[in-house]
């Protein structure tokens, strides 16, 4: 894929995000505790408790000591709420994402996302219809992992509903292994 399709899939997707994001009426503010308190739900205390915690929007809640970020909803719909924990990894994965700069690692990245995730296209991440006659699949508890080459996951299964571990946006910019610990139902 070039580099004008890979910017222009990243900006995509991210101005999604961002448009979601601030679409939040000022009668759905939450305060910070219940922000912090959603963000924790996404991994084990051996995480949480001394994670960064911070909001979609980029603003430090609660400042961690372990290198790990928990965020209370990722804002990929409106009123999206799934909390992740990210890695120093992830994070800079997210931060590439969202300003539409290239991504690369030679060390492994994890996110947790416990609490679940939104509905989402298996293939495309800047689709929206879940009517499109895409591969549509809401995660429950799951861990994401990013790797250093794609070469390791090449045998991986693309299909969510197999079982077991997979492989979300092939072919793009933004693939990453999904691992769910807890089974679900096509949609």
């Amino acid at each position: 894929m070039n580099s004008i399709k890979i910017r222009y899939l990243m900006v995509c997707v991210f101005a999604i995000v961002f448009l979601f994001t601030g679409t939040v009426n000022a009668s759905e503010k939450e305060t910070v505790e219940e922000k912090i308190a959603r963000a924790i739900t996404a991994a084990h205390s051996d995480i949480t408790d001394n994670a960064t915690i911070m909001d979609v929007d980029g603003t430090v809640l609660r400042e961690g000591s372990n290198g790990w970020t928990c965020l209370p909803g990722i804002g990929l719909i409106p009123g999206d709420k799934h909390p992740m924990c990210n890695d120093e990894v992830w994070m800079k994965w997210m931060k590439a994402a969202a300003e539409g700069t290239p991504f690369s690692t030679d060390v492994v990245g994890v996110s947790y996302m416990l609490a679940g995730d939104a509905l989402v296209n298996n293939d495309n991440p800047a689709a929206t219809d879940p009517n499109d006659g895409g591969v549509w699949v809401q995660e429950g508890p799951h861990l994401m992992i990013l790797l250093p080459t794609t070469d390791s996951i090449a045998t991986l299964p693309r299909d969510p509903f197999v079982g077991g571990h997979y492989v979300m946006w092939d072919k793009t910019p933004l693939v990453h292994m999904m691992i769910p610990l807890a089974s679900k139902q096509k949609p």
